[in-house]
């Protein structure tokens, strides 16, 4: 049984995953956060902003604060994270697990290119189409900036950093989306592509159903690897187990 847990948040099941263990009695619960989004919305039990200054400085922090349980529940694609959590983990001894969401499968009616980096979608894109959806993240966009001829629509939760494609146009908002609103986001903006990463999850997904019943082609970026040796886990209850708690 645990008595310092530290969450790498930053995704909903980080979030859900601290309401949890936050209501157990007796139990600290850590989130750690980047930083890189200005307003992230409450978060039950303790919070700390910024990094640790790479993995060194992460064993250093679970030392000082006598963490004995580390849970890595960032974004699927926080791949320098993931690898510095797993040397801080190994350096300290502290046990650690990574929640790794179950990446997205196509079904029978899907249009799927995946690819394996951001470099490779934006040479595939205008064999596809002129009118490109863009969710890949506000940090990615310097991998289409030489586009100059498509048309992107970016959605971002904050304003993204250049460089990006010149003809761009930014919308700024929160999900998670229903099916009804990114098949009216497609059809509103004339968008005939639709590129995503791999994040895996019901939260973004709504995206990816509007697309099909669109019948519009779909650049998937795909997952970093794993460091070797990382033990995963697919939720919140999976961590659960792996902590020894019962969800209740």
């Amino acid at each position: 049984m645990p008595s310092h847990v530290l969450i790498l948040g930053g995704t909903a099941e980080a979030r859900e995953l601290a309401a949890v263990l936050a209501a157990r009695r007796g139990l600290r619960v850590t989130t750690s956060l980047a930083g890189r989004v200005a307003r992230p919305g409450a978060i039950a039990g303790e919070v700390r902003i910024g990094g640790f200054g790479g993995a060194e400085g992460m064993a250093g922090w679970l030392r000082e604060q006598r963490v004995d349980a580390l849970v890595d529940a960032t974004h699927p694609f926080a791949a320098g994270i993931t690898t510095n959590a797993a040397a801080a983990a190994a350096a300290t001894g502290v046990p650690a697990v990574v929640l790794h969401r179950p990446a997205w499968e196509p079904g029978p009616e899907d249009r799927w290119h995946t690819v394996p980096s951001l470099s490779t979608a934006a040479d595939l894109l205008p064999r596809l189409g002129r009118r490109v959806f863009l969710t890949t993240g506000r940090l990615g966009l310097a991998a289409f900036a030489h586009l100059t001829d498509l048309h992107f629509v970016v959605r971002s939760v904050e304003l993204p950093e250049p460089p990006m494609p010149p003809h761009t146009e930014v919308l700024l908002a929160r999900g998670p989306f229903t099916v009804a609103d990114e098949s009216a986001l497609l059809y509103d903006h004339c968008v005939d592509v639709l590129v995503t990463k791999d994040s895996g999850g019901e939260a973004t997904a709504a995206k990816l159903t509007a697309a099909r019943e669109l019948a519009l082609p779909v650049v998937i970026v795909g997952r970093p690897p794993l460091p070797d040796g990382v033990k995963a886990v697919p939720d919140v209850a999976a961590v659960l187990t792996w902590l020894g708690l019962s969800l209740r």
